[in-house]
């Protein structure tokens, strides 16, 4: 394993870590992703939740026992390259920095949309540089950051659980029951995609202390938060809107307070899809700028990445570059076709932590649990979109060319 002279400091607790892994899970996705899930899964939505659930657990799974063998930055690409070979560690490395940087201008483009629809590329662009700055100054001061956001977030999303079990449900409608069984796994991967975050807190490996410990603990209570969650939020939502209406609202959680009667209180939801994009964009590049920081360090990406601030104890060339990125993207690319990319490929680089934990002699996790979401990977992200799926195969061999042209003979 390469290693650096210079370390990123062990500064996160478990508490840190399970907010860091929350707020990238309860981020934007809550406030969108039912709008598409209902619309494919229909009444069966709930069923598309546990389904996906299942899936990140055994991810979840996976990760935590990896990341407690292998404690440094990185996640999958260094579970990847330490168990199946340089090759499988660089491609899971790849697909999450470029799927994860998809998604990082997806989140900017969710705070524009909300913020400020008219001018929605200049606020995305704008949330870039101040969440890489708030990222550049120390990971304490991210944590913290994204703990504020977190409480705020979650007290809205109480608020429209509250408003939708108690307020006015005669408008619910409810789609024809003609929905099969691909129609639950495309609603699976969309909610997928909002439970991806936990995986962020394997990609700290290096600034957790303890993180045998604290790794597996922080992973399992994040992905059960979030479970806990976003199941109120799609019964209320189902209640007051029905499989109809939810799959026709363009703002799914307003619409629903809205709905049930009490519409002043729409303008705060829609707030709190701002900080929840916002929150899921700090930890977004929090997590993909450590894993830039593990490739550069074996000189799959350029060598300067690799460097680490003296004062503040972050990569902070990395956080600069990946900020720099995802600004371009933000402006060039749509939100539609940056979730497409980032859909297919965060699903392989599962694929290729599930592969990673079946080999495991020591501390592996239930024998049934990497063999399940390695299957659930590949039937999931098959679910999807063949526009998505061909565009992240492109994405991965754009990769897999340039890891040829590096790789010595």
């Amino acid at each position: 394993m390469a290693t650096h002279g210079d370390a990123p400091r062990r500064r996160l607790g478990l508490t840190d870590s399970v907010v860091i892994g929350l707020g990238s899970m309860v981020g934007a996705g809550i406030f969108a992703a039912l709008t598409p899930a209902a619309g494919a899964a229909g009444r069966w939505l709930l069923l598309a939740l546990a389904v996906a659930a299942l899936l990140a657990y055994c991810n979840a799974t996976s990760s935590a026992r990896l990341a407690a063998r292998y404690p440094v930055s990185g996640g999958t690409y260094v579970y990847g390259r330490e168990r199946l070979g340089a090759f499988w560690g660089y491609l899971a490395g790849w697909g999450f920095v470029a799927g994860k940087t998809a998604s990082c201008a997806a989140m900017a483009l969710t705070v524009g949309g909300y913020a400020w629809p008219e001018h929605s590329r200049v606020v995305a662009v704008a949330a870039v540089v101040a969440i890489t700055a708030i990222n550049y100054t120390g990971v304490q001061k991210s944590a913290l950051t994204t703990r504020i956001i977190v409480a705020a977030v979650l007290a809205v999303l109480t608020l429209v659980v509250g408003v939708g079990f108690f307020g006015n449900h005669s408008a619910a409608t409810t789609l024809p029951d003609r929905i099969g069984p691909r129609g639950v796994l495309q609603a699976a991967g969309l909610l997928f995609f909002a439970f991806a975050g936990y995986a962020r807190i394997a990609t700290l490996g290096e600034e957790v202390r303890d993180p045998r410990r604290t790794i597996p603990r922080a992973i399992m209570i994040a992905l059960a938060l979030a479970l806990a969650v976003y199941a109120l939020v799609a019964m209320a939502a189902l209640e007051v809107l029905g499989s109809a209406g939810l799959a026709h609202a363009i703002d799914p959680l307003a619409r629903v307070v809205s709905t049930a009667g009490v519409s002043g209180l729409a303008p705060i939801v829609r707030v709190g899809a701002v900080l929840a994009a916002a929150g899921s964009l700090l930890a977004l590049i929090l997590g993909v700028s450590r894993t830039v920081l593990a490739m550069a360090r074996d000189r799959y990406l350029p060598g300067a990445l690799a460097a680490v601030h003296a004062r503040f104890g972050v990569p902070h060339r990395a956080e600069l570059a990946v900020g720099a990125v995802v600004a371009v993207i933000a402006v060039i690319f749509d939100l539609r076709a940056a979730i497409g990319v980032s859909s297919f490929t965060v699903l392989v680089y599962y694929l290729i932590a599930n592969v990673s934990a079946a080999t495991l002699t020591e501390d592996r996790p239930p024998r049934w649990v990497p063999y399940v979401g390695a299957v659930g990977c590949v039937v999931v992200g098959l679910s999807l979109p063949l526009g998505s799926v061909l565009s992240g195969l492109a994405v991965l061999g754009v990769g897999a060319g340039w890891f040829a042209v590096r790789t010595p003979r």
